[in-house]
């Protein structure tokens, strides 16, 4: 097929195609028609404009624009007809066999004009051509004159409409090796663009995004990221890392809140024109963001992500990104058992997997209920609804591969010191406790499968006591760890718990005064730490006795180890002492009159401050 002629720019009016124009023909354009074009063709009859399967329809583009003498099929009738284009004054010369659909007649149109399938309507004495006719049945002749028009939603943004259109026509004509436009002016656009849904607020964004989408403008942007003509994938790689994260001066946070479908779309259509190897650079950056987005907005609800997190779609669109992850997970944990393993790659992985692994388990317990755990082999005939027997059947078999490489890693670790920064082994093992939740996380669903993931872990125990001390950060959820006291000791456990208390500075921009009467310690010190905002004591806490001079660490250490007595003095009762270590207390199951938000308050202080050595000790945790 050839294009003989450039076409000017998409109409700039609210509707692509508005009223018919009785305008002489001008800028004739050239296209031969071949009957098999149909068997490479993909529908786009969806409206919604999320169709990921235009990158086909427009990456035959590049392979197919040089091929100008292409054979028609001698048993099938030959025609040309004239195919005008009202708004734009064009005409197209159309040569096609009479057997060809009216439906492959929209998708080359598409090709050329950058014009959805769904958008077009065929005209031909005064009536509208069908898509499953063929053009015999269409009684269409040679010379025949059929007219382009369109139908289209009414917008509030015709100038949006416009300048995607014109943006996927310049990328059009970059991947057809055009000159008439640059990757400078694809560039512009898209800054064009991001600037016009900057402009108001977050419900006129996602209908800026919603255009961007109905135009197949990200497909158009793969396509060119996939051209072999030299500039073009540095261009489309610019345009597309613009929608990877939030800016202040590129992409507002309120815009990037709803380009969840358009990553969702760079996604796929990069994955499948790299043959699905989820290798290429751009594609696990995409994914990345994606993960990232979800992450985001999984507690807000709404936004670009509501859709997706519904159950039947989160289980299709996601679980392909779970595998993927998953499988190469396993890959790397196989190979840090033998080899050194850069941080950067391992915690990628592990963070992609998480991000994109609680969506879809929370979609799957959706689909079959809370009430109880799944077994296996999956009976999708006791669900009302589909339930994705597939998709649930092979995440246990993810769930069994990952289990047994942790199993492998941990004995691994058995009877040697876990390796230092630097050393092989360190950057993987440091992500062990991270992979372990995910497993846990999955294993709920299943039944016995929790059962399995806790024996691993008994039976590893003093490597996971090991990793805890090493590797468990502040502000990270590590309740799952504490709830299971059979796989941690104490010294484990001391520090998951001291990790909940606020990390203590050295430094405080305001200290937390107090005058205390020593003869009232515990009634005026329940007054200054009952009333006091809980934020400002993780500050720095300023102490001095009424009618002494002396201040500072001295004076602290002293009242904190005079308030602990007096709470724990029996005289009070607030506590009664445990018979067999009088330095263990419970609270007093007959003394209800301390107040709760200041013991809630009171007890981290202690707990933070290393100056403070009382001779008292927890009950076991």
């Amino acid at each position: 097929m050839s294009f003989d002629c450039l076409f000017h720019r998409l109409s700039s009016t609210k509707r692509k195609l508005d009223d018919l124009n009785d305008d002489a023909l001008s800028d004739l354009v050239s296209v031969r028609m071949r009957k098999d074009y149909s068997s490479h063709a993909v529908n786009s009859s969806n409206g919604d404009g999320d169709d990921s399967s235009n990158l086909s329809l427009l990456s035959d583009v590049v392979s197919r624009v040089s091929n100008s003498d292409l054979s028609s099929h001698p048993q099938n009738r030959n025609l040309h007809f004239f195919v005008r284009m009202i708004s734009q004054g064009n005409t197209l010369v159309v040569h096609a066999n009479s057997d060809d659909t009216v439906k492959s007649l929209h998708e080359r149109i598409q090709l050329i004009t950058g014009i959805p399938v769904y958008e077009q309507r065929l005209i031909y004495k005064g009536k509208q051509l069908q898509w499953e006719q063929s053009l015999a049945d269409c009684l269409i002749e040679n010379d025949a004159g059929l007219n382009l028009v369109g139908r289209m939603r009414s917008t509030e943004y015709p100038i949006t409409w416009q300048i995607v259109n014109e943006l996927v026509w310049s990328i059009c004509s970059l991947c057809r090796g055009e000159t008439v436009c640059s990757a400078r002016n694809v560039t512009a656009t898209i800054s064009e663009f991001l600037a016009l849904a900057s402009k108001d607020d977050s419900e006129a964004a996602k209908a800026h995004i919603q255009i961007f989408m109905s135009s197949s403008a990200p497909s158009a942007l793969v396509m060119l990221y996939l051209s072999p003509h030299k500039g073009n994938k540095k261009c489309a790689e610019d345009c597309i890392k613009r929608f990877l994260s939030p800016s202040c001066n590129n992409l507002p946070k309120f815009v990037y809140m709803h380009c969840f479908p358009i990553l969702l779309e760079f996604c796929k259509l990069l994955n499948r024109g790299n043959g699905g190897g989820g290798e290429d650079s751009l594609y696990v950056s995409c994914r990345s963001a994606l993960g990232s987005l979800l992450e985001t907005t999984g507690d807000r609800g709404g936004h670009g992500c509501c859709e997706y997190r519904k159950s039947s779609i989160a289980v299709q669109e996601l679980f392909p990104f779970v595998s993927e992850l998953a499988k190469r997970l396993s890959k790397d944990l196989e190979v840090s058992l033998a080899s050194k393993l850069s941080l950067g790659s391992l915690e990628d992985i592990v963070r992609d997997f998480k991000a994109f692994l609680l969506p879809l388990l929370l979609a799957i317990k959706e689909q079959v209920g809370l009430d109880r755990p799944i077994s296996l082999p999956f009976c999708e005939a006791n669900y009302n609804q589909p339930c994705y027997s597939e998709e649930i059947g092979f995440l246990h078999v993810i769930f069994v591969d990952l289990l047994q490489k942790m199993n492998d890693c941990l004995d691994k670790l058995v009877g040697n010191p876990l390796p230092k920064a630097g050393e092989i082994g360190h950057n993987a093992a440091s992500q062990y406790l991270a992979i372990l939740k995910e497993l846990y996380g999955i294993s709920k669903l299943y039944l016995g499968a929790k059962e399995k993931f806790w024996t691993l872990l008994r039976e590893r125990k003093i490597v996971v006591c090991s990793l805890i001390t090493r590797y468990a950060k502040r502000g990270e959820d590590n309740d799952w760890l504490l709830k299971h006291k059979e796989v941690t000791d104490f010294e484990a456990r001391r520090h998951l718990v001291m990790l909940m208390f606020p990390e203590i500075k050295d430094e405080y921009d305001e200290l937390h005064e107090m005058l205390i009467d020593r003869s009232h310690l515990l009634a005026e010190s329940f007054e200054y730490i009952g009333h006091a905002d809980p934020d400002s004591l993780h500050g720095g806490l300023f102490m001095e006795f009424k009618n002494e001079e002396a201040t500072g660490p001295g004076v602290l250490r002293e009242w904190f180890s005079l308030v602990c007595q007096a709470i724990f003095n029996p005289e009070n009762a607030l506590f009664v002492a445990c018979p067999n270590d009088r330095r263990r207390f419970f609270p007093n199951p007959v003394k209800h009159f301390v107040d709760e938000e200041w013991s809630r308050q009171n007890w981290p202080i202690p707990q933070g401050y290393p100056i403070l050595s009382l001779d008292m000790g927890w009950d076991r945790f």
